[in-house]
């Protein structure tokens, strides 16, 4: 199991970081922090490149906006040293739910077990 473990890490990248990303890491990383979603964000010692190591599936949305305005460079100072103040109607991140089953669907919608019975629509019959 170990072995195939390593193989795929070689070659994917959808399932957390590659072996060269991780060895990048290493190498030239300092955590800076991590956010709500267990994603961690490194940057290099001279503080000129940011990235972050997905927890599980790499998916963008899944970044807070703290952290996301931190890795493009929106501001300096990372989310962890200096937390950003949120207004009091603001909602929790969520990520992009497009896709999933979890996705918002209409009543009605095709993607519901049984849609609802529609009583304003009558089908044509040819006579």
């Amino acid at each position: 199991m170990g072995m195939i473990r390593t193989l795929l890490r070689c070659v994917t990248w959808w399932n957390g970081q590659t072996l060269n990303t991780q060895l990048h890491t290493w190498r030239k990383g300092v955590r800076v922090g991590a956010d709500s979603q267990g994603n961690v964000f490194y940057q290099t010692r001279d503080k000129r490149r940011r990235w972050v190591i997905y927890n599980g599936e790499a998916e963008a949305s899944r970044v807070d906006p703290d952290w996301h305005g931190w890795l493009h460079g929106t501001w300096d100072e990372a989310p962890s040293e200096r937390p950003l103040a949120h207004k009091p109607w603001e909602k929790p991140h969520q990520e992009n739910l497009t896709g999933t089953q979890m996705a918002y669907a209409p009543q009605g919608s095709l993607r519901q077990a049984r849609p609802a019975e529609r009583r304003d629509y009558e089908a044509w019959r040819p006579e």
